[in-house]
């Protein structure tokens, strides 16, 4: 969950802050990743938060996968914050 939220919250910071959250409540890390990223870009949520947890700290690499390419293709044509420009 935390890691999708690094991905999200690179591209759209001003949604949540990244310090409050936490890998004991991946279900919030989820849900909050998953929402961001079709509220703000219009990404589905290929992926079900129920299945996530589910399938606990070794989820299905290929489902993994196909999510994060989803975010990539959806997020490269974002352009991200002036302060993330500069950092890069």
């Amino acid at each position: 969950g935390l890691a999708f939220c690094a991905i999200i919250h690179r591209h759209f910071p001003d949604e949540f802050s990244f310090d409050t959250l936490s890998a004991d409540d991946p279900r919030q890390n989820f849900d909050l990743a998953f929402t961001v990223a079709y509220e703000r870009a219009g990404i589905e949520p290929l992926i079900d938060t129920d299945d996530m947890i589910l399938m606990g700290p070794k989820p299905d690499w290929k489902v993994v996968f196909t999510y994060v390419q989803s975010l990539y293709r959806h997020l490269s044509r974002i352009q991200p914050p002036a302060v993330m420009r500069q950092r890069w």
